[in-house]
Formats: structure tokens, C-alpha cells, sequence
């Protein structure tokens, strides 16, 4: 059973596993190499428990004793050495993750799970890099963690039907619905939605319809709680950029990258993160 989670990297997808999993009283080591993105993930955290406690989700006294099962790091060592699940939210960049695998496969216990929260990336390649390719899983999150119901449990070649059945415990764990899917590039929330954000960046480049336009007939007319150009803005244009190169490189023409989203990452425009995307947000983050 899973009682500590380490979570690797203090971006927004690593704070909100973080805080969703000490939320449910897991004990929880966060691990980031900038102590800079530690401190803002631990301020995070704690507006997150105190909105918790205002609502009534969680008594102040819980709230208090959560946060005090949290352990914030700069040492990979120190963050892994209790761990029974680690999970992996860092860039989607395959080399990057599989160098860290291979410090998670020599640090963690030998009966952690090594699970990695990409969106698009093999869980097979990643796990090869290990010892423990059976314990090697994805379990893609979607943000805002804590509100998403949604965890994509993502099966490797060589996953072990125990590792999917204990990451399933732990969805369950955390109050999260899981899917089981079987590896293939994107998946199959990823390989949708980049496909239909690509589609809306088209027709904005083509002149279709307007940003809010577009966006507005999406929610109206298909029940999406969310236009595709907001949730770009909102997962990080940067971030999307790197899902489409990586699924056109695996799937071919149809996932070729909108030229707008490429020049738009370019200027810097990488969405909510920046203050402007699509949209502008007065730099909020």
C-alpha cells in the first residue's frame, strides 16, 4: 500500500499531486533542484490547505497536521529514500526524464513504484532505463490537479499487473477516477485534445472566427467546460509544443504543430504562466 509519495519536480503539475496526495493524508517529500520553485510549491500548498480549512473540506487542525507531513528538498536522495510511489513531473523532455529515472531507480526503495506523469511520452523507453522496468508506470494527472477527477494509468510492455493494480489503490486513495490505457503515443486524453487545440490554432491562423469566437462555440455548441485555446494558455504553450512535435514525430502529418503555436512560444507568449498567450492575463500565475 502506498503511505509516502515523492514527487519530483515543484512545477504546477508536481505542487498539485503534492498537495492532492497530502490532502488525503499520504506523507509527502517534494524534490526540485531550484530551492526557488520549493519555496513558491510550499506557498502553494499552504494557500491551498487554507482555502481547505475556510471551506470546511478539512478542519484547521488538519490542515496543519497535512502540511507538517510534507518534506520539501533540494536532494533526490533525501527525497526518495522512504518512498513507496515516486512520481516523476518534470518537463516533457525524454532525455531529462530518463536521466532521472535512472537516479530514482539507484536512490528509491526497491519496492517503490517509479511512475512518471507525461502526457505523451513511453513509459516502456523510460522504464528500460531502470532495474525495475515492472514497477515503471505513467500516471498522467491533469491540471489544476486538485479539482481534475481524471488519472490516465498508462501501461509500459514490461508493467507488472501489481503495479497497476496498487496505482489504482492510490487513485483511489486520493479520491481520483483512474483509466487504464494501453501505451501508445499520446495516449488517449493527450492524443484528443492536442489534436482539437491544433485544429482551434488553425482557424484562428486562418481566420475562421476569433479567439473567444472559437473558444465560445466549443463550450456552447460540444458541452467542453473549457475552450481549446484556454487550455492551452492554461497548460503552458510551451509545454503543448513539445506533446505536438512529439506526436507528430511518432504519429506522423496529422500532428504537425499549428505555425502560431510555434512562433507564439518563440515570442515568449507561453500562456497563463507568462501573462500572455491567446489571452492576456495581467501576469497573473
Amino acid at each position: 500500500m502506498v503511505q509516502h509519495v515523492s514527487v519530483i519536480g515543484a512545477g504546477t503539475m508536481g505542487r498539485g499531486i503534492a498537495y492532492t496526495c497530502a490532502a488525503a493524508g499520504l506523507s509527502i517529500a517534494v524534490h526540485d533542484i531550484d530551492p526557488h520553485m520549493l519555496k513558491t510549491c510550499k506557498e502553494y500548498i499552504a494557500g491551498q490547505f487554507q482555502k481547505a480549512s475556510e471551506k470546511e473540506l478539512l478542519t484547521v487542525e488538519q490542515a496543519n497536521a497535512y502540511s507538517e507531513n510534507i518534506l520539501y528538498t533540494t536532494s533526490l536522495e533525501e527525497a526518495t529514500e522512504q518512498a513507496d510511489l515516486v512520481i516523476e513531473a518534470v518537463l516533457e523532455i525524454m532525455e531529462l526524464k530518463i536521466k532521472i529515472f535512472k537516479q530514482l531507480d539507484k536512490f528509491a526503495p526497491k519496492h517503490a513504484i517509479l511512475a512518471t506523469n507525461t502526457s505523451t511520452m513511453s513509459p516502456t523507453e523510460i522504464g528500460a532505463q531502470t532495474s525495475r522496468p515492472s514497477q515503471c508506470i505513467a500516471l498522467h494527472f491533469f491540471n489544476p490537479v486538485p479539482k481534475m477527477k481524471l488519472i490516465e494509468v498508462i501501461c509500459g510492455l514490461e508493467t507488472s499487473e501489481d503495479t497497476v493494480a496498487k496505482s489504482f489503490q492510490f487513485g483511489e486513495k486520493i479520491k481520483k477516477e483512474c483509466v487504464r490505457i494501453n501505451e501508445f503515443p499520446g495516449f488517449a486524453v493527450s492524443r484528443m485534445n492536442c489534436l482539437i487545440g491544433n485544429e482551434a490554432m488553425k482557424m484562428v491562423m486562418e481566420g475562421v472566427g476569433s479567439i473567444k469566437d472559437i473558444d465560445k462555440a466549443m463550450k456552447l455548441g460540444l458541452n467542453h467546460p473549457m475552450g481549446p485555446l484556454e487550455l492551452a494558455d492554461l497548460v503552458g504553450l510551451d509545454t503543448r509544443l513539445r506533446n505536438m512535435e512529439y506526436l507528430y514525430k511518432t504519429l506522423g502529418e496529422t500532428y504537425r504543430p499549428c505555425p502560431i503555436l510555434t512562433k507564439y512560444v518563440k515570442a515568449g507568449r507561453l500562456g497563463k504562466k507568462t501573462g500572455r498567450g491567446f489571452y492576456e492575463y495581467n501576469h497573473e500565475k
